[in-house]
């Protein structure tokens, strides 16, 4: 009788966004990273919030606004305290936002590497033949699905792909073509029954 093995995989980035901007030091375009230091402007009930990034060449600084022109009020005890004392998980969470990155600045350089925590969920008395594997994401990341898991067990993409388009792969709706687009938390299942390989590729999974 075959064996479902469920492993979860915690997705972490690895390499920050890097905005691009025209560095009045180097006199042309060039990334910023987070130094991962907040500036805490207090004016009266007003305070502005920055992340403090710099050029990776001349270290020329530039300020990422977090709070402008906010009333003290509005900010938690808690949270004011963490942005004072330079908290490395916010000042993280951050530097990760995208978003708010581009909303800023138009070119934001960005990176696929992550780091992976796999952790072998329950146990299964038969030998395995279907995997299932539980991603959760830190934050979002710009690593194709594809690029993931090929990294991860040690197949290609091809191969991949091919079982995706056999229905012994799946993910979400979209079938194989969440294989193309960017890793996003869920759940995949791969039915491994036909692949002479089998066990390398649970054992690289993390089972």
């Amino acid at each position: 009788m075959s064996g479902l093995l469920r492993i979860h995989w915690a997705i972490a980035p690895k390499t920050a966004p890097r905005p691009l901007i025209n560095c009045n030091r180097c006199g042309t375009v060039k990334a910023y990273c987070s130094s991962g230091k907040f500036r805490v402007n207090a004016n009266g009930k007003r305070i502005d919030v920055w992340l403090i990034y710099r050029c990776v060449d001349c270290d020329n600084s530039w300020n990422f606004g977090i709070f402008e022109r906010c009333n003290r009020r509005d900010i938690e005890a808690a949270l004011l305290q963490a942005l004072e004392s330079n908290d490395p998980a916010l000042a993280r969470r951050h530097s990760f936002d995208v978003v708010a990155l581009r909303s800023r600045i138009g070119r934001v350089e960005e990176f696929s590497d992550v780091a992976v925590l796999k952790r072998r969920l329950g146990d299964t008395r038969e030998a395995a033949t279907v995997l299932e594997l539980q991603l959760g994401l830190e934050m979002p990341t710009s690593l194709r699905l594809d690029r993931l898991l090929a990294g991860e067990l040690g197949i290609s993409r091809s191969r991949l792909q091919a079982l995706g388009e056999k229905r012994l792969l799946t993910f979400g709706p979209d079938g194989a073509k969440s294989l193309r687009k960017p890793a996003r938390e869920g759940v995949i299942r791969i039915d491994l029954t036909s692949e002479p390989d089998r066990q390398t590729i649970i054992s690289a999974a993390g089972g």
